[in-house]
């Protein structure tokens, strides 16, 4: 009985949205272990199934920082944002689109998933500034100084068209967030505007942001303040109050998606199984849904 219930509770969700274009970014935590990647593939692999078109964008910072050390290549990072100079981002290189993006595509075609990997190097399709340097307030001694932060780029435009072609053939896009720069130079972007921009270049019907925590916090120090729901106003709200560090760039990717017509994002525990499903699918969903308006 509770399985027939939750179909048909599933049931307008699904003719909602057949044939539209989900944006999912999946944070580099979730890409650390076979079998998690595993249960990620096996949920894409249904929403494929029921003709969603799904276009997953990732990073891989956790990965990127263990080459480095394995390397001996030091890790330099001043408010816990790392600075990509020239060795780093050859690990970028050799981990985003070597080892994860590799690692995702044999996951999603185990599970019969068509997946085809990308960067934003591909055909031009992400251009990117390299970011000047900026001044910072250091949080370990007060002090404020300027910092390079190397190899960083800020998005300028993105040519989703290469993205539309492969969704037309029935593929699912993996693009790893490297851009490219002026002069033949890789830059290294944030995941998170990655996928903020590439849905608002594809019309996406939803951002999804899977992370390792259940989503945005009333209260950050207590796992149960969860806001299930919001619209920009209350976003904003929160991110001049207290988000942090790692959740502000997610909630600031969200605001940008919705800002440019993206109607609904989302943040959830991409660590938690079944997760993307019960947040697609049911009413209660698991993490928080945000809109543009209430």
């Amino acid at each position: 009985m509770r399985r027939v219930i939750g179909l048909r509770q599933a049931m307008p969700y699904l003719r909602l949205y057949q044939g539209k274009i989900f944006v999912i970014k999946l944070g580099g935590a979730l890409l650390e272990g076979d079998s998690l990647l595993d249960q990620l593939a096996h949920q894409a692999a249904l929403l494929h199934q029921l003709h969603v078109h799904l276009v997953l964008v990732h990073g891989g910072g956790p990965q990127a920082t263990a080459l480095a050390e394995r390397l001996g290549v030091e890790v330099k990072t001043v408010n816990g944002r790392r600075i990509t100079d020239a060795e780093t981002l050859e690990i970028c290189k050799m981990t985003f689109n070597g080892q994860l993006n590799t690692n995702i595509l044999a996951a999603l075609n185990c599970h019969g998933v068509p997946a085809v990997g990308l960067s934003g190097v591909d055909a031009g399709m992400i251009r990117a500034r390299r970011r000047p340097p900026v001044p910072v307030v250091d949080s370990e001694s007060g002090r404020k100084r300027t910092v390079d932060f190397g190899f960083v780029g800020d998005i300028e435009a993105v040519d989703p068209g290469p993205i539309r072609h492969l969704i037309e053939g029935n593929f699912v896009p993996v693009v790893s967030s490297l851009a490219m720069g002026p002069k033949a130079q890789v830059l290294n972007v944030n995941a998170d505007h990655v996928a903020s921009q590439l849905a608002i270049g594809l019309k996406a019907e939803k951002l999804i942001l899977l992370t390792r925590v259940a989503g945005v916090l009333e209260n950050a120090e207590e796992s149960d303040s969860l806001i299930s729901h919001m619209d920009l106003k209350r976003l904003e709200e929160i991110l001049k109050a207290s988000a942090r560090a790692g959740m502000h760039a997610k909630l600031e990717a969200c605001r940008e998606a919705l800002t440019g017509g993206v109607p609904r994002t989302h943040i959830i525990n991409g660590l938690e199984s079944d997760s993307l499903l019960i947040e697609v699918f049911t009413n209660e969903g698991c993490g928080t849904l945000i809109e543009a308006t209430e």
